[in-house]
């Protein structure tokens, strides 16, 4: 988490200066296809930045579809997006991409970061263990969030954490990333877990996203 500087001293003409909001960076990790790019664009106050391309016959046999073959773009770089929190917190949104060929770019994007969300979908669970696996090396704080696509089995939160086999500390949580007050639940509890993974206080953390 990087603060901007403060300018709480008055300048000679009486007038106090505004203090720079805190910014706060959050990785939305995952598989290919498990909802990154609609979660950021379903927080961003702003429109988000995305680099989605159309898949062509150079993926086939590179990329795994198998449970998505109707996606027909991808993310090659990075989506973006924004959200303020009572003039306090500017939150900045990173969505990696999900192939294994963009691996690469996951320490540029996660550099900096207060902490992940790793999107998680039942139908190709075992996608997610790249990024729970890479944000456990790196000791990045995490929470598993499993989106909830339509069609899908359900599940027991113990089965699916049982199944990813995760430490006793990483919470794990259902969410529909097409629904902002499910992005902003996970995204909450998300800051409310890197604090507390961090020893920063509670009166540090942001409220009232």
């Amino acid at each position: 988490m990087v603060s901007g500087p403060s300018r709480r001293s008055t300048p000679a003409g009486g007038v106090r200066a505004r203090r720079l909001p805190t910014a706060v960076k959050i990785v939305i990790a995952g598989g290919f296809g498990v909802g990154k790019t609609t979660m950021v664009g379903t927080v961003s106050e702003t429109q988000p930045l995305r680099t989605e391309e159309l898949l062509t016959d150079r993926g086939v046999g590179v990329d795994d579809v198998a449970g998505v073959e109707r996606k027909d773009t991808t993310t090659v770089a990075m989506d973006f997006g924004r959200i303020t929190m009572r003039d306090e917190y500017v939150v900045y949104l990173f969505g990696t991409p999900g192939q294994k060929r963009f691996w690469f770019m996951w320490d540029e994007v996660a550099l900096g970061a207060l902490g992940a969300v790793v999107l998680a979908d039942t139908r190709r669970l075992s996608d997610c263990f790249p990024s729970v696996d890479y944000f456990e090396r790196r000791k990045t704080p995490f929470v598993v969030a499993v989106n909830c696509f339509e069609g899908a089995k359900r599940y027991d939160l113990a089965e699916i954490e049982m199944a990813l086999n995760l430490g006793p500390k990483v919470p794990v949580m259902l969410c529909d990333a097409r629904r902002l007050d499910s992005c902003k639940e996970v995204l909450i509890d998300l800051v409310v877990h890197a604090m507390k993974y961090r020893g920063l206080s509670e009166e540090a953390q942001p409220q009232n996203v």
